[in-house]
């Protein structure tokens, strides 16, 4: 059995846990407990938004979450002789939902997501959901199923969405100075074109008084991936994985949650992943001097695991970089072409009775493939969406009658 160095009652906020954890980047947030290399541990999570989100058949939650919150995370871990320099080597040995636990907490036999409404947050395709929408997701070993979207049932590829090292001073200098810079561009753009500082609930583990307000006042969101590692978001992250982290401060100071039963490449509804709750065994180790020795500097590397569903049939969705709405020709827009094969999914699912609500919500969560095909063939990028076909409780493969359309009912919406 690892270690428990980090451990979350479920049933109470990230701030009321005996060792609160943290929801900002900063390389002054204290350790909450030291490791030693070659050491097994387990870390608990909470669910990303200390949950904000209800196993019901709403989504005013989803509409009404606060985001300053987010993302809470358990940490930071530091790690006996770890220096500025170094590789921090994380192996994920396990994780899952919470252990034999059926109960009104997210991941207690159960995960959601979310359709982000466009004012506060949004997600790849804000533009054309621009609602909050919501799915709750029953977890049966490794399968899940949803009340909100019927005729699908797969196995999920469990995983971290986010962990990371603490980065440094100079840094965290830079990443608060360049995403200001792109905030300026469209300062009014809605959603914003990223999350600068912000005091307001503040969470910096057992940090107070004056080191609480300078984390505060500089600490960066947590929303998106950086040098650090941070919110990846990839999906093959899992047992199994090996990750090579940056050391930017002395102990490391590794931190991470975000939990995620299953996922699809891009995880494009932003909550598009099914969130939950639960626990994450590492074995943990360094090779010192490891970024100048690999050229490691400005990102993690990993070795995925090998553990993923055994899906062998995919209908595939092709998206080149136009926008049909207009017919305008964009150069080489790998998203936007991702964005398109996404739309072309949804379009032919929609014909088989799922709203396009669900079927934005199956490509978040199922274990889709986003592959880029080509970046050269000038103007237009190509990429492609595989979507597995043995998820779906009929046979949605062109061919034979045709689609046949079921009333599939909608996902929880907004009052």
């Amino acid at each position: 059995m690892p270690d428990v160095v980090f451990s979350v009652d479920q049933s109470k906020s990230m701030r009321d846990q005996a060792v609160p954890g943290h929801n900002r980047w900063h390389p002054d947030i204290p350790p909450a407990v030291t490791v030693r290399p070659g050491q097994n541990i387990r870390v608990e999570c909470k669910e990303w938004t200390d949950g904000q989100i209800g196993n019901n058949d709403s989504a005013n939650d989803v509409r009404d979450v606060d985001l300053s919150h987010a993302h809470m995370l358990s940490g930071p871990i530091a790690v006996e002789g770890a220096e500025p320099g170094d590789l921090l080597v994380v192996d994920i040995l396990d994780l899952g939902p919470v252990p034999q636990t059926q109960g009104p907490n997210c991941g207690e036999g159960w995960g959601y997501s979310g359709i982000f409404a466009k004012v506060n947050g949004g997600g790849f395709l804000t533009d054309y959901f621009p609602d909050a929408y919501k799915a709750i997701w029953d977890f049966e070993g490794q399968q899940c199923s949803s009340r909100h979207v019927p005729g699908v049932k797969y196995t999920g590829i469990t995983h971290p969405g986010l962990f990371g090292t603490a980065p440094s001073a100079e840094l965290l200098s830079r990443w608060n100075a360049r995403e200001r810079a792109l905030i300026a561009t469209d300062p009014d753009r809605v959603p914003p074109l990223g999350l600068p500082p912000l005091p307001e609930n503040i969470l910096a583990g057992t940090a107070t008084g004056d080191l609480l307000t300078s984390i505060g006042q500089d600490g960066a969101r947590t929303v998106p991936a950086r040098e650090n590692g941070g919110n990846h978001d990839i999906k093959n992250f899992t047992r199994g994985s090996r990750v090579f982290y940056p050391v930017y401060v002395d102990g490391g100071l590794l931190s991470g949650g975000d939990l995620h039963f299953s996922q699809g490449d891009g995880e494009i509804n932003f909550c598009g992943a099914i969130e939950m709750g639960g626990f994450i065994d590492f074995h943990v180790d360094l090779i010192k001097g490891g970024m100048e020795t690999y050229g490691v500097t400005t990102n993690p590397i990993f070795m995925p695991g090998r553990v993923e569903p055994r899906y062998s049939e995919f209908l595939t969705f092709i998206g080149v970089s136009v926008d049909h709405r207009d017919d305008t020709n964009h150069y080489m827009d790998a998203t936007l072409a991702y964005r398109n094969a996404c739309l072309n999914a949804i379009r032919y699912l929609e014909k088989w009775g799922y709203t396009g609500e669900q079927a934005y919500l199956i490509l978040g969560t199922s274990p889709i493939e986003g592959r880029i095909g080509g970046v050269v063939d000038i103007p237009n990028a190509c990429c492609s969406l595989f979507l597995p076909t043995e998820i779906f409780d009929v046979d949605i493969r062109p061919g034979g009658r045709g689609p046949q359309r079921e009333d599939r009912g909608q996902v929880a919406v907004t009052s």
